[in-house]
Parts: structure tokens; C-alpha cells; sequence
């Protein structure tokens, strides 16, 4: 048997970055993302966002990439939203997303930071946050 402990700190948004999260939206599809996630043993260690984006801190698997977690988890909720017609009009995510390893000594400071998506983006837009992550993490440089 293998162990791995690697915790992953992705961020994916709505389609067009549309606000389609609703407090009320979000919290049915957080709840319901965090079931599905059991059923396929993705460990969710937290799972927020604000109305065109989400923050997830998962474990990543010995078997499963980034990628493929990612795509379980985004494909599987979309298609929840539309066959519960949650939002008016359909409902997709974007391609892209923003992943980054966490390590260990500060997995508490992105836990309160998933945490406090609604009160963080009072003061900053997403927008300004997907920018500050890609120059923080310099992914400009890494085609």
C-alpha cells in the first residue's frame, strides 16, 4: 500500500467568470460536490468561493492527477447544476484553473482563506485575486 499526503489548493470559475453562484447556489453545490467527491475518495479538506469561482483544498490520490481530480469534480457538478435547473440559464465551468501544492506548515492559512471567501471578496474582486495568483506563483513564465 502506498501513502501519499499531498494537499492541493484549486481554484476554478464559472464560464465567463458569470455569477452564477448565489449564496443559495453555492452552498446546495458545495454540499453536493463534497458527497460526490466521497464517492469517488477524493478527500475535500475545505470548499468555498464567491459567486463565479470556487476554492477547494483536496488530498490528492496516489492513482489520480490534478488533472483527472479536477475533471471528476467539475464535470460531475455542472452536470448536477443543469439536471437541478439551479441557475436560469446553463450552467458551465471554464476550462482553465489555477492548482498549487500547500505545504504542510501553512495548510491552516489556506484553510481560513477558503474560509473566508465571502468576507475577502467585499474588499477584492476576482479578478484582482486570479492575477495576484498568477504573479505570486509566477505562472506567467510557465507557458
Amino acid at each position: 500500500m502506498s501513502f501519499v499526503k499531498v494537499m492541493i489548493h484549486a481554484v476554478w470559475g464559472t464560464r465567463n467568470r458569470y455569477p452564477f453562484l448565489t449564496k443559495e447556489v453555492r452552498e446546495k453545490l458545495i454540499s453536493h460536490i463534497k458527497e460526490n467527491a466521497k464517492t469517488k475518495q477524493i478527500y475535500i479538506d475545505r470548499l468555498d468561493g464567491h459567486t463565479e469561482h470556487l476554492h477547494c483544498l483536496f488530498g490528492l490520490n496516489a492513482d489520480t492527477s490534478i488533472a483527472k481530480t479536477l475533471q471528476l469534480l467539475k464535470e460531475e457538478s455542472a452536470f448536477w447544476i443543469n439536471k437541478q435547473q439551479l441557475t436560469a440559464s446553463k450552467f458551465e465551468w471554464a476550462d482553465e484553473y489555477f492548482a498549487v501544492s500547500v505545504s504542510e506548515s501553512i495548510v491552516d492559512k489556506v484553510r481560513a482563506y477558503i474560509d473566508g471567501q465571502e468576507e475577502h471578496h467585499k474588499k477584492v474582486t476576482f479578478t484582482q485575486e486570479y492575477e495576484k495568483f498568477i504573479s505570486k506563483y509566477n505562472f506567467k513564465n510557465h507557458g
